[in-house]
């Protein structure tokens, strides 16, 4: 007989959460548009707090206005400010990217680095910004990118105990393939927005719903209200 181990069964939980996943969205990707690791994660920075189609609507214009790192790095944050003013958080965001593109110019020769420890010492950029950008624009997985949705629906899946990003990217870190770890967060976000949204969990046409132990849980309560129903 095979041997067991501890972590078996919620890693092959993972994996067939991910070949349904892949079925069921089989165009999910990064939302946000860019062509550049730079535009990639200046488009992170102002993600946060925002929705990725609001960023995609002010990015455009914005890289008109400030095409380079090096014309962030020269312009007056007012500037900068009222280019992202819709963001919100608009004076803190200006202020990590203007510190963002003077970092990636006078330390690493106006290129976006390539590693974790790297990226999360350029400013706005900590470890879920880098998780983004080494996945989606470099093709590195160091980790996984764990916001709001990711949080919400491994928490629902079972995969993790916590909502804190930090502990909850090492506990899926121990579950999800590294091959994975980058289209995880673009699987179960659109998962998210489409069926397992933040309001409701529509367990009736999830297809996860016989490996989730909250769709479970959905389950069991459905069939006992069904069974005091009177007749």
């Amino acid at each position: 007989m095979a041997r067991v181990t501890r972590t078996s069964a919620p890693t092959a939980r993972a994996r067939a959460i991910i070949r349904r996943l892949r079925l069921e969205y089989p165009d999910a990707g990064c939302s946000l548009t860019f062509r550049s690791p730079w535009e990639l994660l200046v488009a992170t920075i102002l993600s946060a707090q925002c929705t990725d189609e609001r960023v995609n609507a002010v990015t455009p214009p914005l890289f008109e206005r400030f095409p380079t790192p090096e014309a962030f790095a020269g312009a007056d944050l007012a500037d900068v400010e009222e280019a992202i003013h819709s963001t919100g958080f608009f004076r803190n965001k200006a202020k990590s990217l203007v510190g963002a593109a003077r970092c990636v110019l006078h330390e690493h020769g106006g290129e976006v680095p390539r590693t974790m420890a790297q990226l999360k010492l350029v400013p706005g950029a900590g470890r879920k910004t880098a998780n983004v950008v080494l996945g989606n624009a470099f093709g590195i997985a160091e980790g996984i990118a764990v916001d709001t949705h990711a949080s919400r629906l491994s928490l629902r899946l079972g995969l993790t105990d916590t909502v804190e990003p930090v502990k909850a990217e090492r506990q899926l870190m121990a579950v999800v393939p590294r091959r994975d770890w980058t289209d995880w967060t673009h699987l179960v976000i659109a998962h998210g927005r489409a069926v397992c949204t933040s309001r409701t969990a529509f367990c009736e046409r999830c297809v996860l719903v016989d490996l989730c132990p909250t769709g479970a849980q959905e389950r069991q309560r459905s069939a006992r209200t069904a069974r005091a129903r009177p007749r």
